[in-house]
């Protein structure tokens, strides 16, 4: 599995915190004052160069945008870049504000805390499945909302085929042990009838009253259906937004259930916020979230995800190739030998009936059917259901699949003109196949006498490279954590993210929620883009990588991460453990570029504000804050027990501590 997502590329679009957008030119090597330093250079508007540190590479984010869009380059010292910023940093505020008052308030309310019954275990042990470590996790955190007296508005993520579905069951099944009824919402009619039928077969020996309420219902029994859930005679009503109609009153809702809730609209979200105020509530989705949004959202909203995949679950193959009749061909002949069906995608519907006759020629015993979304929707259900029932063995269409439709039975995907698709677009729509225990396979193919953009070139391989099961939780890019974003806190982030880069905006949404919670959030350094000095650190140590230890600008750039992260001797150690292992013997200088960085974390800690250095002596000049804090006896103590080269003055207000190295006989780390 790919993990270092934001490995930089020279040409590539950066955030610098202070300086705004601008390019990546490489790591460069500078002589300061007879020292080998490296630095990242970074191209702005007009020639403008930056040279940033590498101990501060923390500042620089990987600016992840809507695949191929360019954004707008800065200025360096503008003001339009800090606007910018604040203008986020504003909406962020707000919006963190109104999600915390809102869980407060949920919190507040006291409602009916479930029992457990025993015949929560039976319905347990019939799961024909192993659980995975993840689906327990979830089972167990969700049992554990209902189990409370706060109304449970819980986040179930987790790629397509992890087994969501038996989670949910189980928390329907607890709701309706208790006497309470159960909603579930689907964004289309074709999954609210696969969901109902896979409930019908898991509750089958159970006095559990199941419905379907959709389009397809009619006038007569729609009417029963109304009556009946008003009555309590119905524990479980499945359907699509028709749910979320007037005319529904259920005499005791316990539970609703939301399957993708960002498909739905505004409306519908409206009224959806409305449930949420005194009901249980869980809402699924497979849209992959990123790890920071993860991370900031603890204790704002309940969030269990699905990461594990089921036992007999295989990669997808993926292969990225100039489109070619005979693969075309041969891939689907091997599909129908092992029984199986086709997804072909072609995104032109003025063409797809030729597409499809061009199909039929070169496999003439296949049954092909053409969808697309200019078909009237009773046509396309029926086609899909046609399909759904292996009716026919390839389904010819548009990116009408891409979201919410679960047919096992297709393991082979040919995708046409895949350069003109998104990577989370394709990402998504590859996640169509391989949901059974068979191995699946993915064509990408692109016209062979077309020229692929470089974008198009970097989105197809990175749609290859992630073959790894659960890697939507990998793929790190702008669309995927967008929508994550929108699930938690709303799709209107879209633009807010676009103008500062989604890995920016998830840093000052962690530091606002870090704030909201009551923790101390450190400043960043002087947003005032003239000033140097906080790029400079207390001491002057070598950060240069040489390119005997490696040569490969990518790897230093993790090599220097991977030291901006000491802040302990236990980590210190671990990394060089790690760095020898990988590159061999770390030498002096990089030795002392470790201590440095864990010198600068306890410094900082310490209110540390300045280090002088004379061939004699080492000084420590503490900030006048701290100097009131210190107990001035206890210091000198502690600091004579380790050596009594140690002096001590006062001078404006500060403690400066001095330690006389020359009359050392051996070099101290003290901390």
């Amino acid at each position: 599995k790919i993990r270092e997502l934001d490995s930089l590329q020279v040409g590539d679009y950066v955030v610098h915190r202070t300086h705004g957008i601008g390019i990546y030119a490489g790591v460069i090597t500078l002589t300061v004052q007879g020292m080998k330093k490296d630095f990242l250079q970074i191209s702005y508007l007009g020639n403008d160069k930056v040279y940033v540190p590498v101990e501060k590479i923390s500042t620089i984010y990987k600016y992840s945008d809507k695949d191929g869009m360019k954004p707008q380059i800065n200025k360096l010292d503008s003001v339009s870049w800090q606007k910018k910023k604040q203008q986020v940093q504003k909406k962020i505020r707000d919006i963190s504000g109104e999600l915390v008052k809102l869980y407060a308030k949920r919190n507040s309310i006291v409602g009916e805390a479930y029992k457990d019954y025993a015949e929560e275990d039976v319905f347990a042990s019939q799961f024909q499945y192993d659980e995975t470590r993840d689906q327990l996790k979830a089972i167990d955190d969700i049992k554990h909302d209902l189990d409370s007296t706060v109304p449970m508005d819980r986040l179930l993520c987790g790629d397509v085929g992890f087994g969501k579905t038996e989670v949910a069951f189980r928390a329907m099944f607890k709701t309706v042990c208790n006497n309470r009824q159960v909603m579930y919402l689907c964004p289309t009619t074709i999954l609210s009838k696969q969901q109902y039928e896979s409930a019908l077969e898991r509750f089958r020996n159970y006095p559990v009253e199941i419905r379907l309420f959709n389009r397809f219902t009619t006038p007569k029994e729609a009417r029963i259906i109304l009556e009946e859930f008003a009555s309590g005679k119905i524990d479980i009503l499945f359907g699509t937004h028709r749910l979320l109609s007037h005319d529904i009153q259920p005499k005791d809702l316990g539970l609703l259930i939301i399957d993708e809730e960002q498909r739905f609209g505004v409306t519908h979200k409206e009224k959806i916020k409305e449930y949420k105020s005194n009901i249980d509530v869980l809402t699924l989705t497979a849209t992959p979230i990123p790890r920071t949004l993860q991370m900031s959202m603890i204790g704002i909203r309940s969030l269990s995800l699905i990461e594990t995949p089921p036992v007999d679950r295989y990669p997808i193959q993926t292969y990225v190739i100039e489109e070619s009749k005979q693969i075309i061909q041969d891939a689907i002949y091997k599909e129908l030998s092992r029984d199986g069906q086709i997804f072909l995608l072609y995104n032109r519907v003025e063409s797809i009936e030729e597409k499809a006759y061009e199909i039929q020629k070169l496999v003439p015993e296949a049954r092909i059917v053409c969808a697309h979304g200019q078909l009237s929707k009773e046509e396309l259900e029926s086609r899909m259901l046609d399909f759904i029932n292996q009716e026919y063995d390839i389904l010819l269409c548009t990116t009408i699949i891409e979201t919410g439709i679960d047919i096992p039975n297709v393991n082979t995907l040919i995708i046409l003109d895949a350069d003109r698709f998104g990577l989370s677009q394709l990402y998504q729509i590859r996640g169509r196949v391989g949901r059974s225990n068979k191995i699946a396979y993915a064509y990408l193919m692109y016209q062979p006498s077309k020229v692929l953009t470089e974008s198009a070139v970097k989105r197809l391989h990175a749609i290859q490279d992630f073959t790894e099961l659960g890697s939507g939780f990998s793929i790190a890019t702008r669309d995927l954590s967008i929508r994550g974003a929108g699930d938690i806190l709303g799709s209107e982030q879209a633009g807010f993210i676009d103008s500062v880069g989604i890995d920016l905006y998830l840093k000052i949404l962690n530091e606002e929620v870090a704030r909201l919670k009551g923790n101390v959030v450190e400043e960043e350094a002087d947003e005032d883009s003239s000033s140097e000095k906080n790029d400079k650190p207390l001491l002057d140590v070598s950060t240069h990588i040489s390119d005997q230890y490696t040569d490969d600008d990518n790897l230093k750039i993790e090599i220097h991460r991977k030291i901006n992260q000491i802040d302990s001797y236990e980590k210190l150690e671990e990394i060089k453990t790690e760095l020898e292992d990988r590159f061999g013997k770390v030498n002096e200088d990089v030795l002392i570029y470790m201590y440095e960085e864990w010198f600068e974390k306890l410094a900082k800690k310490l209110e540390i504000e300045k280090v002088n250095k004379t061939r004699n002596s080492i000084e420590l000049v503490f900030s006048s804050e701290m100097t009131k804090k210190i107990d001035g006896e206890k210091l000198f103590r502690e600091s004579f027990k380790i050596s009594p080269m140690f002096r001590f003055k006062l001078l404006s207000g500060h403690l400066i501590v001095i330690l006389d190295i020359i009359k050392l006989e051996k070099h101290y780390i003290y901390y």
